[in-house]
């Protein structure tokens, strides 16, 4: 049974979705403020968290943020009245794996969670095959990473999507665009700036000051070299 963290204060919102992921047949907590949602993030055990953007205590940016900082790599939705692009973007820039704008339907939400639990669900059956990129192995079937030591290497979904398309494009220079289409797809629209902030993220688990695998083609894109 997956666990579910939804962190909102608007009390309705959160009683209803509490209630129908509870019906779909998810565990789920809730906290209604931001820094209490990020204590319980931060203890881990969850599969995914539903956090609203404008919280008390802390916003939902600063919560993910922090999180990740902390090299929590729980998936997160990001729920957010607003729909103004930059806030998209910017929830895309700290790491958030999706964001869903109020008002949504449910059978949307539901569509979403179910897509990205899916492809975290796949972590947990060991014993995928580790390809050697850098000084990291990964297996992009059990969405595992590990240093060539055997020791575990915090990646966030989007990390893993973005260096297997350009593990299976490797020594072809692909574009920010093609990135942000085969990662993202174009209903997202997230910009280039986040596709690079993504890369430096990879850079510093997969290459050293020595051996750089992830090559920046200036005015075009980005090549992987194996």
């Amino acid at each position: 049974m997956s666990k579910i963290l939804i962190v909102e204060d608007e009390q309705a919102m959160l009683i209803g979705l509490h209630d129908n992921l509870e019906f779909e047949g998810y565990e789920v907590d809730t906290a209604s403020r931001g820094d209490d949602g990020l204590k319980k993030i931060l203890t881990g055990g969850f599969d995914l968290v539903l956090l609203d953007v404008m919280l008390p205590g802390l916003s939902g940016f600063d919560v993910c943020k922090k999180a990740r900082a902390a090299g929590i790599d729980t998936p997160v939705i990001l729920l957010t009245a607003r729909g103004e692009e930059l806030d998209k973007v910017l929830g895309l820039e700290l790491g958030a794996d999706d964001y869903v704008t109020k008002p949504f339907s449910l059978r949307e939400l539901l569509a979403r969670i179910k897509v990205i639990l899916r492809r975290a669900g796949n972590g947990s059956a060991s014993g995928g095959i580790f390809l050697t990129i850098g000084q990291i192995q990964v297996s992009f079937d059990a969405y595992e990473a590990k240093t060539l030591k055997g020791d575990v290497v915090k990646m966030s979904h989007k990390e893993f999507e973005i260096l297997h398309y350009l593990h299976r494009q490797a020594g072809r220079i692909v574009t920010r665009d093609d990135i942000l289409d085969q990662v993202w797809g174009m209903d997202y629209q997230p910009t280039a700036r986040t596709v690079d902030n993504f890369i430096v993220r990879l850079r510093t688990k997969i290459d050293t000051d020595e051996s750089q695998h992830i090559i920046t083609v200036h005015g075009v894109g980005y090549k992987l070299v194996l």
